[in-house]
């Protein structure tokens, strides 16, 4: 089931809507075959296991209950049915209405021995953008902060290439490869004029570039204007955003997605979520700025906080990583664990959890 479950996680940023799912047959105590899902979203993790091997009498070890229903492709329950298996082992039931235990119940009424919940935990963790997706109608979020030691991103004049080194630069691009969709608000897109793709990793697939700006203010001469048309640029905007500024972003490739605002005007944290996820979106990637990282953790749906430190000081006249929190009291204050540790050339990467995701064991 390990095994499954980290082949799994080889499609997660590439198999959206579709959970990323992972596949081993044994038999005795020996691997006969292996898959995960492909990119796209198919095919599934069971049928490309199943390709060229003889699965008669063999068990299954599915990170996710096979699906049951008839899609664009026939169930997965069906195939290991018709392919002989014996056993199937899962690490969680698939929350989707359209299967919902009738994978498992395929499976039992077909005479196959199913066994659920092994390593459900770290199943759980592996497909939780897709878990939240379906559940909660909303991606599972990363939160990624390039700080300095002082928790500064800029300098008081707005000065922040780079804050960290070449290790850590290249470590996010690794990071938006493992994502749906790359996230930035309006004021980073206007200082930063990011680009957004992956590079240097010699990936086939790009993310989503998502701009999350209320009045849709952002400079048509710009790295995202220019390459709108060369891989998904989506903008998430107010319904007051003027109408010359979506029709030129629309001509430039990008679309246009119109979100509920809150009462300061800004765009809701929970409501730019919940259109993301309903465009298929399960993992997003959130590179700031300040005032949306902390619109997020105000409505409490950061998951992850990726942690990026560089040993230099910058003082109380930089610019904070995070916006105003608004917090009463210290118990407020949102809270993660930590999960890792590395170091990247001469910075440290840090990854927390919020407390959700921490196994109870490790709790």
């Amino acid at each position: 089931m390990r095994l499954a479950i980290a082949l799994g996680r080889r499609g997660l940023g590439q198999v959206w809507p579709n959970p990323a799912v992972g596949c081993v047959i044994a038999r005795a105590g020996q691997v006969l075959a292996r898959g995960w899902t492909q990119p796209g979203g198919r095919p599934h993790a069971e049928v490309m296991a199943l390709r060229g091997c003889d699965a008669r009498g063999a068990t299954a070890y599915v990170s996710l209950e096979p699906c049951a229903h008839h899609g664009q492709t026939p169930p997965c329950c069906d195939a290991l049915i018709s392919a002989g298996v014996a056993r199937v082992v899962t690490g969680l039931t698939d929350p989707d209405p359209r299967v919902a235990g009738r994978g498992h119940a395929a499976l039992r009424a077909a005479g196959v021995t199913v066994v659920e919940g092994v390593l459900a935990a770290e199943a759980r963790l592996a497909n939780a953008g897709f878990l939240l997706r379906v559940s909660e109608a909303r991606p599972w979020l990363t939160l990624k902060l390039a700080l300095t030691l002082d928790g500064r991103i800029a300098t008081a004049t707005g000065e922040s290439r780079w804050i960290t080194g070449p290790a850590a630069r290249r470590a996010v691009h690794s990071l938006r490869a493992r994502h749906d969709a790359v996230l930035v608000g309006g004021g980073t897109a206007r200082a930063d004029d990011p680009d957004l793709r992956i590079r240097g990793l010699g990936v086939a697939h790009q993310p989503v570039r998502v701009v999350a700006s209320a009045g849709l203010d952002l400079p048509l001469p710009s790295r995202l204007g220019e390459s709108a048309g060369q891989g998904p640029v989506w903008l998430l905007h107010g319904a007051g955003a003027p109408q010359d500024q979506r029709n030129a972003w629309q001509l430039r490739g990008a679309q246009l997605l119109a979100v509920d605002q809150a009462a300061e005007g800004a765009l809701g944290a929970r409501a730019m979520m919940r259109v993301l996820a309903g465009k298929g979106i399960t993992r997003v990637f959130c590179e700031g700025g300040g005032a949306l990282a902390a619109s997020l953790l105000r409505a409490g749906l950061v998951d992850e906080l990726v942690v990026f430190c560089a040993g230099k000081l910058i003082g109380a006249e930089g610019r904070a990583g995070v916006g105003p929190l608004a917090l009463a009291a210290l118990a407020d204050a949102p809270q993660f664990q930590l999960v890792q540790t590395q170091a990247l050339g001469g910075d440290a990467m840090q990854i927390w959890r919020a407390g959700r995701w921490i196994p109870p064991a490790a709790a």
